[in-house]
């Protein structure tokens, strides 16, 4: 009878999960329309007005940023979007759309129809409120959100969360929503990472030093209960494992300082400095906060960063490609994702 009992519940399951009821949101961080002023100046006045990302005071903040901030730094922002900007759109949107497309196929070959996929951006477009009406549309009533962050921070998983139940607001029969927080040592994930970097090394034919460049948050952050600098280390330290680097062949630092606050450290560029100093001459970078490259990886690492390096007195400065759209990429999410879904029951 237990046996019976408990094929009749996995047949159940099975039939629960054929139905297209399970919506899976993927979601970055997001981009403006175009490099233009306006429009980074729209995207920027979103982005830096989420509480999560400053905590500053309002009335200390709002002031600095509409009078300072937005009338000037969309300039020199738009410039550097031009120098990236793909014939698609921001690099950015078009990776996150190639890997959201590809792990929504990985999905229908496991699951059929049940399973919706949906991109969504934090900021910007495609907004996660259109994304959410689309799921309300099909029918969906189990709700899986994946950020594509590695690393969990609060400003940046954390407001995914936000907008997401913002997003809901509207909804009478919520559904059971069930958010991805990390996936910062996740075996595919490290895996990925791993190849992607020895793949790189041999497409110039040597190792160099290994410097993994993290995006910033205020150490403030970290010291009010922030998990990121933890699950960043230990990314670190997973990688380094699996390439089986020694102490002195690698560093992690922390990139895109803003603002005059003291954030995490050591900073990426005094990092390179320091690395310069100490006569290194070729450096790797790698940035695996960041799931798809994007400004902060093809124009402040692979060219201010290099440029800067270069002044000091290295000979090279290699950027590893974001793991992107590559399939090793989208067939870890999908792994991770696949594991989530197996648990609505």
């Amino acid at each position: 009878m237990a046996y019976f009992h408990g094929v009749a519940r996995a047949a159940a399951f099975d039939e629960s999960i054929r139905a297209p009821r399970i919506g899976v949101l993927v979601v970055n961080l997001g981009t403006p329309d175009s490099p233009s002023y306006f429009a980074v100046q729209r995207y920027l006045r979103e982005f830096l007005g989420d509480r999560r990302v400053i905590d500053t005071a309002r009335l200390i903040w709002l002031p600095l940023l509409y009078g300072v901030v937005l009338p000037f730094r969309p300039l020199r922002t738009a410039r550097n979007y031009r120098r990236i900007w793909m014939s698609e759109g921001s690099p950015l949107a078009v990776y996150s759309k190639r890997l959201a497309e590809k792990i929504g196929s990985l999905l229908r070959a496991e699951f059929d129809d049940a399973v919706q996929v949906e991109l969504a951006m934090t900021y910007g477009n495609p907004a996660i409120e259109r994304a959410i009406q689309s799921f309300a549309e099909q029918g969906v009533n189990k709700l899986l959100v994946l950020p594509l962050y590695p690393q969990y921070c609060s400003s940046t998983t954390g407001s995914v969360v936000d907008g997401t139940n913002r997003a809901l607001k509207r909804w009478r029969s919520l559904p059971e929503i069930r958010f991805i927080n990390d996936y910062h040592d996740d075996p595919g994930y490290i895996e990925a990472l791993a190849g992607q970097i020895q793949r790189h090394w041999n497409t110039l034919g040597e190792r160099s030093h290994l410097l993994f460049s993290y995006h910033g948050i205020p150490a403030s952050y970290v010291s009010k209960g922030d998990p990121y600098q933890r699950q960043t280390e230990e990314t670190s330290r997973l990688v380094v494992s699996r390439l089986g680097l020694n102490e002195n062949e690698w560093s992690h630092c922390y990139q895109s300082r803003f603002g005059r606050v003291t954030w995490l450290q050591p900073y990426t560029l005094d990092k390179l400095k320091e690395l310069a100093d100490r006569g290194v001459r070729k450096v790797t970078v790698a940035s695996p906060s960041f799931a798809v490259d994007c400004l902060e990886t093809l124009e402040e690492v692979a060219i201010e960063y290099r440029d800067r390096f270069l002044e000091w007195g290295g000979e090279r400065l290699t950027l590893v490609p974001g793991l992107n759209d590559g399939d090793e990429h989208a067939a870890a999410l999908a792994a991770i994702i696949k594991k989530r879904l197996l648990s609505f029951r």
